[in-house]
């Protein structure tokens, strides 16, 4: 880390758009833009294809388990960051994995838009999941190599709000503006252009600069054997130890793995025996798809297909128990072993670099050791951190999924009118959030604005609280700065109170865009490179699980106490979230001391 000095430029707007001109920020965007499309696509907009060609809401079910895809990226994320693939190694670490994912999502949205979901829904559902596959496995890479190419100039946190940004346009632009292009000029063609651009993208992804890139492949590969073989220097645990950890955490994820897949084959195969036998042309002759047949004697059962809430709300904790909290407790026990001296290699003459590595070696380098880094590194921390990624985005990724039935049957609002305020005014308070956001950042540091964010989050749950009691604060409020007379010019289809509910939106996902990029910035820093595709994917999934986990006692809450103290209790969680920003600000400050290093200005601080 450097230390501040006279010359150092002043934080400020200057700053980001310095960051905004370096060609790293331009592809961070198109990135960003690549990771929000597909999920808009194969989650979202998918669903109003399917009832229009009058697929049955139970065969739709199916297409719900793409999503297992990003919930569960992290069970294969240790493979992208020690696993080069076959003639592509050349391109780069990162990019490796990133531009031939995206080509096979924009592959799968063209072929998808030359199909008829009506009576090709076999293929529908599977390229919709290689789709969302390779979606979920570009987040993972695009996640680390926005970790591994930030510099002084496109910092870290400048990245990670023009991830955001890209982001949230994407889902805008697969969404609300697909739906529009549809009912012009139909489903099929919007997504042959939908998928022409996931092409573009990953054809101009090739253009990126990489963290590391070699033109050797001998040389490559005889690094990473270097790099493993380190494994056997004094001080490093024994292999026996070793051993030990990797086959605890080994079977854990399996275990982990297993479930999901046989969840997914069970929940097709017993789709098949709900609905009825997919068909399809090959060469010329009609043939039948039946997933069944792909997996041997593995049925469903006489119940069908099993329900995907209950499996994540059942085997979801089981799955983060078994793959992040109790491998995190087999690596805390690694690095204490490490720490004390107790089962190390004492001396270790003729090893190192020229040692002769093992298959085990790699596996427990993929696996375990970035587990062992973060917890040795971290320390009791781990606590403090898992319980911020816990809450801190728990307001808005719970409230989600009840916003509809909130505005639409509570308030009673039209869905133009709701589209109008969430879709189109609402998309735009969160990019006009993440913009300043990243000005924040650069001027007042990155920990300052994850606290903000958090209790900005925390108080926007209150505007809903008001609203669901009337929201005759939120209507004086928008009178008062002239913000009715703006919807009523801008939405003269509208009723009387879209303007406070356009007003409680705006300020809402204005606090998201500010949190959000303040949240994707501290993720990333508290990573290590070397590691950073698992430990990222690790901790970016209990925030995603979280939300699901909790919708399911957030319902009965709202069916037995209303929306209002819903809101009242979401606001608490909120403040529990900025008591816990506030400590690891504390933390970061003293570990900042206990090195030396003089950060004075919250720009050098955030170039780090």
């Amino acid at each position: 880390m450097a230390e501040a000095t006279s010359d150092s430029p002043k934080p400020g707007w200057r700053t980001v758009l310095r960051s905004l001109r370096n060609p790293k920020s331009g592809f961070m965007a198109l990135f960003g833009f690549a990771q929000g499309l597909p999920p808009a696509l194969f989650l979202g907009t998918l669903y109003a294809w399917l009832s229009e060609a009058e697929v049955d809401l139970e065969t739709m079910g199916v297409f719900s388990l793409v999503g297992l895809a990003y919930a569960f990226q992290f069970l294969w994320s240790p493979l992208l960051d020690k696993v080069d693939i076959p003639g592509l190694s050349k391109l780069g670490k990162r990019k490796q994995w990133i531009a031939p994912m995206q080509l096979t999502v924009g592959i799968a949205l063209l072929v998808m838009s030359f199909l008829d979901p009506g009576s090709s829904l076999g293929w529908f559902s599977l390229l919709a999941a290689i789709g969302a596959f390779a979606s979920a496995t570009q987040d993972i890479a695009i996640n680390a190599w926005r970790i591994d190419v930030a510099d002084e100039e496109a910092t870290l946190d400048i990245l990670s709000t023009i991830t955001q940004m890209g982001f949230r346009l994407a889902a805008l632009v697969g969404g609300a503006f697909g739906l529009i292009i549809a009912e012009r000029i139909g489903w099929p063609q919007t997504y042959l252009i939908m998928g022409g651009i996931m092409l573009a993208i990953g054809i101009a992804g090739l253009f990126a600069p990489d963290a590391t890139v070699s033109d050797d492949t001998a040389a490559t590969a005889a690094a990473n054997h270097d790099e493993v073989a380190e494994l056997y220097n004094a001080g490093e645990v024994t292999e026996k130890v070793r051993n030990r950890a990797l086959a605890a955490v080994g079977i854990l994820w399996a275990w982990a793995i297993g479930i999901v897949v046989i969840f997914m084959v069970r929940s097709m195969t017993g789709a098949m025996q709900q609905v009825s036998t997919w068909n399809f042309t090959l060469f010329g002759s009609e043939r039948y798809f039946s997933p069944a047949w792909l997996i041997g004697m593995m049925e469903a059962g006489e119940s069908g297909r099993p329900d995907p809430t209950d499996f994540t709300t059942i085997f979801g904790p089981l799955i983060v128990l078994a793959t992040v909290v109790l491998p995190a407790l087999i690596a805390a026990w690694v690095a204490q072993q490490k720490r004390e001296g107790r089962n190390v290699i004492v001396s270790a003459p003729g090893v190192g670099a020229g040692h002769e590595v093992k298959f085990t070696d790699h596996l427990y380098r993929a696996l375990v050791l970035p587990l062992v880094e973060f917890v040795g590194r971290i320390g009791w921390s781990l606590v403090l951190i898992l319980a911020l990624v816990l809450t801190y985005r728990i307001c808005d990724s719970i409230w989600g999924v009840f916003a509809y039935p909130f505005y639409l049957g509570e308030l009673g609002y039209t869905g133009d009118e709701v589209a109008f305020a969430s879709k189109f005014f609402g998309v735009f308070a969160i990019i006009l959030g993440l913009a300043l956001g990243g000005w924040i950042i650069t001027v007042f540091g990155r920990m300052f604005t994850l606290t903000l964010g958090a209790a900005l989050a925390a108080a926007t749950n209150l505007l809903y609280a008001d609203l669901a009691a009337g929201g005759a604060t939120m209507q004086a409020a928008s009178n008062a700065i002239g913000f009715t007379a703006l919807i009523g010019w801008m939405a003269p289809f509208g009723s009387e109170g879209l303007a406070r509910l356009t007003f409680t939106i705006f300020w809402e996902n204005l606090a998201i865009g500010i949190a959000g990029a303040a949240y994707i910035a501290w993720l990333s820093s508290i990573v290590a490179k070397k590691y950073a595709a698992v430990q990222y994917a690790l901790l970016a999934s209990l925030t995603l699980l979280v939300g699901t986990l909790g919708r399911g006692a957030l319902g009965e809450m709202i069916e037995d106490r209303g929306y209002y103290f819903v809101f009242i209790f979401t606001a608490v969680i909120g403040v529990v979230a900025v008591v816990l920003c506030v400590l690891e600000w504390m933390r970061e400050a003293r570990a900042g001391a206990k090195s030396g290093v003089v950060q004075p200005d919250p720009q050098i601080a955030s170039a780090q």
